[in-house]
């Protein structure tokens, strides 16, 4: 459920920004607000508006990866808090930039960063990824903890 929840939340808050974004804010319009600084842009390619005018493959590419994660979801080692979240963002962000590039062949960035323009899907990938790191790094953590604990290797270390 907080995989469903987290994904919806994500493309509902990135929808409703950038469709401010698109309404209110001229393109290439700059401004700041508490600190942070907006532009109006529309990307019509990937990240940092690589492979220009190939919006819609990015957006079947984005289709693609939502199914691979639903199935992901299925399997055993995909479970929990921590994958689910992750899951969530990274759909939803999927998701999100997807639905820009079939209806608008272009993605509207707006939050001005240091590695360039992004937005919220942009972002909520960003957090997906930092979360699934997090996930593997604690599951490998456990594993190497279960593997010193494990009875074979306590006999090991007494017949040593």
């Amino acid at each position: 459920m907080l995989f469903y929840i987290t994904a919806i939340l994500v493309i509902l808050l990135d929808q409703l920004s950038k469709y401010f974004v698109r309404a209110y804010v001229e393109l290439h319009e700059r401004f700041t607000i508490w600190g942070i600084q907006f532009t109006h842009i529309e990307n019509s390619g990937m990240a940092g508006g690589l492979f220009p005018g190939n919006a819609r493959l990015f957006g079947v590419v984005a289709v693609l990866f939502v199914i691979f994660v639903l199935y992901l979801r299925r399997t055993e080692d995909m479970k929990g808090i921590l994958i689910d979240l992750s899951f969530g963002f990274l759909v939803g962000g999927a998701i999100g930039n997807a639905i820009d590039r079939f209806l608008f062949g272009t993605v509207t960035d707006f939050i001005v960063r240091s590695g360039g323009v992004l937005n919220i899907a942009d972002h909520a990938i960003e957090l997906g990824v930092i979360l699934l790191i997090i996930h593997f790094v604690v599951s490998w953590l456990r594993q190497k903890g279960k593997a010193s604990s494990s009875p074979s290797t306590q006999k090991e270390s007494v017949d040593k």
